[in-house]
This record gives structure tokens, sequence and C-alpha cells, in this order.
């Protein structure tokens, strides 16, 4: 159940959305700023992150807002108590370094998956509890490629209405477009297809929506309004989901985290009065998961 359907048209449907909310109240401002004066439809959410509250606080005044469920098993903190999963947690609350090694635990060791399955759940709690309608779920550091996280996310996931995954697929023929390093992208695709093509397939199989195309994943916290522009005029048919890492400033917990991170040009870019009077063209229609659940229903 992807998005690109003939019988639905052929006009480029973009699902914009922020990743990290929650994370920083830095990013939490620039998440409204964006919805409701800029291009942004819809934002992931990481429920265990120091600001999720004030994220959720902000959403609730959203109502264009689709807000979905931003899994994070990595380079983050954790929803249930350290002791209770210390396998993928230290005892301070943050999940373990890297995205190799946990990888490598979540395949081979039982004792981890039931820990992953136990947090994945957690999380879906935490997001069930703020009450917002669940548009969309993916995972930090897009960690649902992996094989064992997907299986888990799905097993969950449909008992708290989950009809919607990003699927992490961005053509290497755009580099062409761009005047990018086409080899390299060609490369990194080769490396990453048979795992979407998994991910394609379970997601077909459990009937979950998810996108045709995904673009940021080159660009992460490097878009600016320029780069944006271009983007928009190579666009394939079908569904495509640009995602971004906006904030309203600097913060010193970005910094940590995402020391090279340009996210006030993202914003920026989210906001341009340019990259809006191009979506204006009748080609371009901005939706949602949701929607796009509802149109394949």
């Amino acid at each position: 159940m992807s998005g690109n359907s003939g019988k639905h048209g052929a006009a480029k449907r973009l699902i914009v959305t922020a990743d990290d909310f929650g994370l920083d109240e830095a990013v939490n401002e620039a998440v409204e700023r964006a919805c409701r004066d800029g291009i942004l439809t819809g934002a992931s959410l990481m429920v265990g992150a120091p600001a999720a509250a004030d994220a959720v606080a902000r959403a609730r005044r959203l109502p264009g807002l689709r807000v979905g469920l931003h899994i994070t098993l990595v380079d983050g903190r954790c929803v249930l108590p350290p002791r209770a999963i210390p396998d993928l947690a230290t005892p301070e609350g943050e999940f373990r370094a890297g995205q190799f090694g946990p990888g490598v635990r979540f395949f081979f060791l039982p004792r981890v998956r039931r820990q992953l399955a136990a947090e994945i759940r957690a999380q879906f709690d935490a997001f069930r509890a703020t009450g917002l309608v669940l548009d969309h779920v993916n995972a930090h550091k897009h960690m649902h490629v992996h094989p064992t996280v997907l299986a888990l996310i799905l097993d969950i996931g449909r008992a708290y209405g989950l009809r919607c995954v990003r699927l992490p697929y961005e053509p290497w023929q755009t580099a062409r477009c761009l005047k990018e390093d086409v080899a390299g992208r060609l490369a990194w695709s080769a490396f990453l297809l048979p795992w979407l093509a998994l991910l394609r397939r379970r997601l077909r199989r459990a009937d979950i929506g998810h996108n045709d195309y995904l673009f940021g994943l080159a660009h992460s916290g490097a878009w600016d309004e320029a780069r944006l522009l271009q983007l928009l005029r190579c666009l394939p048919d079908g569904v495509s989901e640009l995602y971004f890492h906006p904030a309203a400033a600097r913060t010193a917990e970005l910094k940590r985290r995402m020391p090279g991170y340009r996210h006030e040009d993202e914003l920026a870019a989210l906001l341009s009065p340019a990259v809006r009077r191009v979506l204006d063209d009748p080609r371009y229609r901005r939706t949602s998961f949701g929607e796009l659940h509802l149109v394949h229903a």
C-alpha cells in the first residue's frame, strides 16, 4: 500500500515532516513556526526526549500538524527505567552509542530482543498517553530498516493504531538532476537495496501505508532554500516525504547531538516564500501519512 497509484492522478504529493520533535524547545518552536507560517505538514515525536511535554502542548494547539512516533533506540533517552533494559541503556538513561553494535545485539541476543520489545511498547504507550492521533511511525537514525526492529514495530504497533511507516528510499537518479555525486549515491543505494526491499515487502504484507520516496538522507541537517528549490524541480511523481531537522536556535543540546547540522537554515527553507510559491503550483499537493492511508483504505 504505497502512495504511488495511477488512479489517484500524477500530482507530486509531498509529506513535509520534522524529525526529533521534543528533543529541545528550540526544535519545538521551529516545528510550530514551520507549521503555522511555512510548508510543514507533520512531525515525528521523540516521546522520551527532554522537551516532549512541550512538544505535545504545542501539537495540541496546531490542528494542522500531523504527529507520528519517532521510535528512539540509539542516540537518545529511553522511556523505561534503565535497570529494566540494561543491555540497551546506560544507568543515566541514555541508549548505548552507535548503530552497528546495537543492531548486532538486536538480531542475535534473545534477552536484548525482549528488552527491545518492552521499550518499543513503552514508547507506543507514551505516545497514546498524549492523546494525539498517531499519523505515522519511523525510527531515529532509520533503525526501523533493521529487520528485528521493524518486526517488533509492526507486531506491537497494530494495537496502537499503526497505519503508516516511513520508507527511507532516496532514489539515486535524483543526484543527476541535482548535479551531485551520482556514483556515490548509486553505491549507497545498492547497499541499501536488499534491506529496503525487505522493508517494503513486510509493509505491503501487513497492509501498512508508506511513502514512495524519501528526501533528506543525502542532505540530513543541510537543507537550505536553494537546495530545496532545486529538489522540488527534480521530484518524481508519486508521494515523496521531505524530512528536516529544523530549530529556532543552536542550543547546547543540539550542538552536542548534531554538531554539523544547520538547523536554522533548515527552518528558513521551510518558511521560505519562494518555496511556498513553487508549492502553490497545482502540480504539487502537500499531504500527510494519515491522508495517504485514507486514500488507499
